[in-house]
């Protein structure tokens, strides 16, 4: 169909010629419907900046500008008229009067052509993929090509002229057997073309054909009967880069249904190809960006949340410097699909921002640009449409099902202007259009019954820059170059030289058809096979240097001088053959530039890993935990019924709310039994960046019972090394996949995938082989450990002064200091007197007993320090929240929040609160610090004789304290998945006859106070004491325990919601460092009369 011309008469009398194209822009519909389109506001903005950016190249700008003051006069006189006319007529004309609807045609033209006169599009052709509406070929957001059915899809390649968008594209190639045909990429020389379609063998593979639609040719890749490729792109230097499932890894998340894709590399000139990645889960969408890096999208999720986790990377096409791009540590966005970069700018990229369960690949068209911010919205430019608007970064599994308009595939034309498929309302088809940064959407073409995808202009284009090769081929190993592990946020807080050596270990990723959801390598987590390299040293000044092997995803882990990770990398790096790989820091932000510092571990060679007691292997608890237990354990932990059982037996299935959880999962009952008194990041931990020693293993319940002296057991340094090692690497239960789901499941797979492995990357090893090592040769066969006397209580030592003064109040009378308007701080007094602090428990942290004074009275706040109060004195702390059960889809399943205003304040180090005490201190003019020990104690039992101020550790507490009850150990039920019970049993340790109504900290004063008026003595959170760790409690004064100055351990007491009576008792103990912050720890104040 032609051009329809119309020539009128617009301004101070310019006669302008506008071209009305035979456009469902035009259709009928009531005047008010259609003037919908028409934005003023977005046009003049985008007219305004082509003027500026284009000058005489958009000659009609001027009298554009000239003719939207009419029309927007015209616009709003009809806007104003169909609101006002009771017959919804438009100046009492009818709203299908001809000269009404001609008018709205006229004002439509002007907006369409007044932006398709856009100097960008200066080609002529654009290339498209035309696709029955009836079946996109999309894949869902958890899969790729391998998943798409391999027949029975209309579809063809079509040119669209822009000089004649009324007619139909022209088709270029359309392929026999409905066959899927896209994932077009356009050389650099504009003649030829790479494509996706499945081959004569019914695998995808990737072709090439020219232009002119002559030429097709499968190009050579991995030629193997199980093995797809597809979604290739050209690189600067005439090599390939290509998806492929050679890697022979499932997507856990699903068992497995899903074949993994990883990028490869092709030289046409040799035939030679290489693997680049080597992930968990799949890369999508490679392109070439501007500096002529690859940018992909890499989803990841080694003990993440999965669905959130979809996180842009780049590197240099021969898989040198992998790295973020944008969204690592983030929930939003979920997904970054066909990213491509601006013409001529540095960092930005469009990108298509959809959700996990949600539409497949479409969803929220967005600029972004990582020199703005790289985690969460920090470097959206803005959405489109959507100028002016926040970006928010909401946390939802169907990020976008109900956003509208949607889009896919995005071509920018500049950082500006963008050709865009888009499905712009539910009943609307899915056409090209040119979209703004102002809000203009103009469609160029749309067909009945198809979709029009994939637009790209069908013109040569800039290549950009070669990147000269880093790899040696020759070298197995690639050195990694840390200039200093204190260097970015991960280890914020730590003291420099508190990082000794890093532990690196390495994955073995799932085969098709099975995963970490539902076969299960541990409890709750991890998703992965863990696999120990070793360990290699750190220097002083945070530097280290060592290498590793090529090709194989590494993480680290930075240790302490006891060997407890500091911090969890819940990632990898990988290095090519003979590539150094440097890194500036733990978790390092990108946007920083390092400063240059000859480091100690520059001026030395590489250092070599030490293994970890022997070869490389899978973490197995049979093999590397459950020897600790027969040597030291099972004595007493011999199945009898008022203890848990230790000794080795066959694995049983978990209880489990769904049969699949159940069934498909199985560990020892000593397993079982032993990882319950761990706590660890679970199978998806929060997104974002953890807090330094949020899991450290001194916050596990059982690290905290052996390293107080647990029925007089000693552990070697070995066995302590295994135990910690297992509660670092999240407790899983298995080393091998065979071991889950069985030989035969696995054998095929285990040998293709070696075989392919060997010849795409050159590592040649066997992850499922068993290796049978000698663990704890020197350690004596258990013997059972008769459980200690109960000592005595001892009496408070005779001759205690008496204190000088009498008490400045009565013992529980109340006062108050105003921190700020409406935020006040409660203080009860407690008198001076004597207490025994210790405990008649013989495995007790708390024992030795010793007697202690309290010479004076003083004034201790009623509550634990709130969120609410602790911002007044730093208003950016942030408790975060607890981590929910197994896995997440919801702001609800991410976790429990800790950080309510009426919440004790927690993630705050004994520093932290010292500071707090000493800023005070100076508001007030009065002495304000922590309590030491024996301080709190006596404040705690008020008196009373008993474990707990209000009767015996057994008594219940529901009125009392918020401790391990009912409601912590409860597995909660979230829709539509009915998870985490469905796979989760309360395996918590807890009191289950009492439910105090908390899964976490409640609120300060929810419960009863002790005599003295103090509230949460007991559980809620542990609070710091100011004194330092030793063996028992000892005298509270005199003996430099109460330095402020000391690096020491401080004492931490009274137990949290996460303990049992037994484990927060008055004399209940234990200690963190003082610069640690700790998930259930806060403190409470006491100020001193002068």
């Amino acid at each position: 169909m032609r051009p329809v011309k119309m020539v009128f008469v617009v301004g101070c009398g310019i006669a302008l010629l506008w071209s009305l194209q035979a456009h469902s822009a035009f259709d009928a519909g009531s005047p008010a419907e259609r003037l919908r389109s028409f934005n003023g506001a977005a046009l003049r903005l985008a007219i305004e900046d082509l003027i500026r950016e284009f000058g005489e190249r958009y000659p009609d700008g001027p009298a554009y500008l000239q003719a939207l003051d009419r029309y927007e006069m015209w616009v709003r006189e009809m806007r104003d008229a169909a609101s006002l006319s009771e017959r919804g007529g438009l100046w009492g004309w009818h709203p299908n009067d001809p000269a009404v609807q001609a008018r709205v045609d006229e004002i439509l033209a002007f907006q369409r052509n007044a932006l398709l006169a856009n100097p960008l599009l200066d080609f002529r052709r654009l290339l498209l993929v035309k696709r029955s509406e009836a079946n996109l070929g999309l894949p869902m957001n958890w899969e790729s090509n391998s998943s798409i059915s391999r027949d029975g899809i209309d579809n063809e390649l079509c040119i669209l002229s822009l000089d004649h968008l009324d007619a139909d594209p022209v088709r270029l190639f359309k392929p026999e057997g409905g066959r899927f045909v896209g994932d077009v990429d356009l050389h650099f020389d504009g003649e030829r073309m790479l494509l996706s379609m499945p081959g004569e063998d019914r695998r995808w593979q990737v072709f090439e054909l020219g232009v002119d639609g002559t030429g097709l040719r499968q190009l050579p890749l991995i030629d193997e009967p199980d093995v797809d490729n597809y979604d290739a792109c050209y690189l600067p230097d005439g090599a390939l880069l290509f998806s492929s499932t050679a890697c022979f890894v499932g997507v856990p998340c699903v068992t497995g249904s899903s074949h993994v894709s990883h990028l490869f590399r092709y030289e046409p000139e040799t035939g030679a190809i290489r693997r680049l990645t080597f992930e968990q889960d799949h890369n999508w969408c490679p392109a070439v960006l501007n500096n002529g890096r690859v940018l992909y999208l890499r989803w990841e999720y080694s003990d993440l949340p999965h669905f959130v986790s979809r996180i842009l990377f780049h590197m240099n096409p021969d898989g040198t410097n992998q790295a973020e791009y944008y969204g690592s540590n983030s929930y939003w966005p979920n997904g970054l699909f066909f990213a491509r970069p601006a013409p001529n700018h540095p960092t930005l990229v469009a990108a298509i921002v959809s959700g996990h369960h949600d539409v497949p690949r479409m969803g929220e068209l967005v600029l972004i640009d990582p020199a703005r911010g790289r985690a969460q919205a920090g470097g959206v430019v803005q959405r489109i449409p959507g100028r002016g608007q926040p970006v928010e970064p909401v946390i939802r599994d169907g990020l976008v099902m109900n956003s509208w308009p949607k889009f896919l595939h995005p071509w920018p034309l500049s950082d500006k202007y963008l050709l865009v498929a888009s499905k712009p309302a539910p009943e609307s088809k899915w056409g090209i259009y040119l979209v703004d940064v102002f809000d203009n959407m103009t469609l160029l073409k749309e067909i009945d019954g198809y979709a029009l995808l994939e637009p790209l202009p069908l013109r040569p284009a800039p290549r950009p820059p070669v990147i000269a090769p880093r790899v040696n081929l020759a070298d197995p190993e690639a050195t990694v170059y840390l200039t200093d592990v204190h260097g970015g946020p991960g280890l914020d807080g730590v003291p420099r030289g508190t990082v000794k050596r890093l532990r690196l270990f390495t994955y073995h990723f799932a085969y098709h058809n099975m995963g970490g959801q539902v076969n299960r390598v541990g409890l709750d987590g991890p998703w992965d096979i863990k696999r120990v390299l070793g360990t290699v040293p750190v220097e002083s000044d945070g530097s280290a240097l060592f290498r590793v092997p090529a090709n194989t995803p590494i993480s680290i882990q930075p240790l302490d001088a006891e060997g407890k990770a500091l911090q969890l990398m819940r990632s990898w790096l990988v290095g090519m053959p003979g590539e150094v790989v440097s890194c500036a820091g733990c978790h390092e932000p990108q946007n920083v530039t390092p400063p240059a510092r000859n480091t100690l571990a520059a001026r030395r060679p590489p250092s070599p890993i030490t293994p970890w007691y022997g070869p490389t292997r899978g973490f197995a608890f049979t093999r590397e935990v459950q020897p600790v237990l027969d040597a030291y354990c099972i004595g007493c932990h011999d199945g009898r019924e008022d203890r848990p059982d230790f000794r080795d037996a066959p694995p049983v299935h978990p209880p489990a709310g769904q049969e699949a959880y159940s069934t498909g999962s199985k560990f020892t009952p000593a397993y079982l039994a032993l990882r319950a008194y761990v706590r660890t990041s679970t199978i998806e931990s929060d997104m974002h960046l953890l807090t330094p020693c949020d899991f450290h293993a001194d916050t596990s319940r059982l690290v905290r019972l052996l390293s107080n002296g647990h029925h007089g057991v000693e552990l070697s340094p070995e066995a302590w090394d295994r135990l910690i090692t297992w509660i670092d690497l999240n407790a899983p239960a298995h080393g091998t996949w065979h071991e889950i789901v069985g030989e035969e499941l696995v054998n095929h797979q285990r040998d293709r995938r070696r075989e392919l492995l060997k010849r795409y990357a050159g590592i040649d090893e066997d992850p499922e082989a068993i290796r049978e090592l000698p663990v704890l040769a020197d350690e004596p066969a258990a013997a059972p450990v008769p459980a200690a006397a109960t000592p005595e209580p001892e009496a408070a030592p005779s001759g205690l002064p008496e204190p000088p003064l009498a008490d400045a109040a009565a013992p529980g009378a109340l006062r108050a200091i105003e921190l700020a308007p409406g935020i006040s701080l409660d203080l009860a007094f407690v008198p001076s007197g004597a207490v025994s602090p210790g405990s008649d428990a013989g495995h007790s942290p708390g024992r030795p007993v010793h007697g202690a004074a309290i010479p004076r009275g003083f004034w201790m706040s009623r509550h634990e320090i709130t969120n609410e109060q602790f911002a007044v004195f730093e208003p950016t702390h942030d408790s975060r929240l607890e981590h929910g059960d197994f896995l997440q889809f919801s702001v609800e399943e991410r976790g429990y929040p800790l950080n309510g205003p009426q919440q004790p304040v927690v993630r705050v180090s004994w520093e932290e609160a010292m500071r707090f005490c000493e800023w005070l201190a100076r508001r007030t003019g009065e002495a304000v610090t922590l309590p030491s020990e024996a301080e709190w104690e006596h404040a705690c039992r008020a008196g009373a004789p008993t474990p707990m101020w209000y009767g015996d550790a057994g008594a219940d507490f529901a009125a009392f304290a918020n401790l391990a009850d009912a409601r912590f150990s409860q597995i909660d039920t979230f829709a539509p998945w009915d998870l985490p019970s469905g796979a989760l049993y309360p395996y918590r340790p807890a009191i289950h006859d009492v439910d105090d109504g908390f899964r976490v900290s409640a609120p300060a004063g929810s419960f009863e106070p002790n005599p003295w008026g103090l509230f949460d003595m007991h559980g809620n959170v542990a609070e710091w004491t100011r004194s330092a760790w030793r063996a028992g409690p000892g005298v509270a004064a005199g003996n430099g325990r109460d330095a402020s100055d000391s690096l020491e351990k401080r004492v931490v007491r009274g137990g949290s919601w996460y303990d049992r009576p037994a484990g927060a008792t008055a004399a209940s103990r234990y200690a963190y460092h003082p610069w640690q912050k700790v998930y259930d720890t806060g403190f409470r104040v006491i100020v001193c009369p002068p």
